[in-house]
């Protein structure tokens, strides 16, 4: 599998010793934005030096961590609670709550809430 070391230089340093044999590391970012450009610079090289195209990185792969604050608001969200009910279970303002939700879609790459709790579940960030 082919993969890109997304995080702080220290962080990705850690990560690339300890990387198995079987993962092939085809870059290092400090951030998901960059990643997703080196990754579409490695596909574009991969394209010109080989017949077929290279297999697709794993967008489930390249991810920033969550903040403990974004985990919080995550399980509340797989809970059905709306933006207005986390606020008040958290003791923050609305708007402070829209802006983890969209952090949180960011970072996961989700579509939505929906496909933000599913991924959050598939990656074991939250349990039902």
């Amino acid at each position: 599998m082919r993969v890109i070391l997304v995080g702080p230089a220290d962080e990705r340093r850690r990560l690339r010793a300890r990387t198995p044999p079987a993962l092939e590391i085809v870059g290092e970012a400090p951030t998901i934005a960059a990643a997703r450009t080196l990754q579409q610079e490695v596909e574009a090289d991969a394209l010109l030096t080989s017949a077929s195209p290279p297999p697709a990185l794993d967008p489930e792969v390249i991810d920033e961590r969550l903040t403990p604050r974004e985990l919080e608001v995550l399980a509340l969200m797989a809970e059905g609670l709306s933006n207005k009910r986390i606020a008040e279970r958290l003791s923050i303002s609305d708007q402070t709550v829209k802006f983890h939700v969209a952090s949180i879609g960011g970072k996961l790459n989700a579509l939505n809430r929906t496909d933000a709790v599913r991924r959050g579940l598939r990656r074991g960030l939250i349990a039902l």
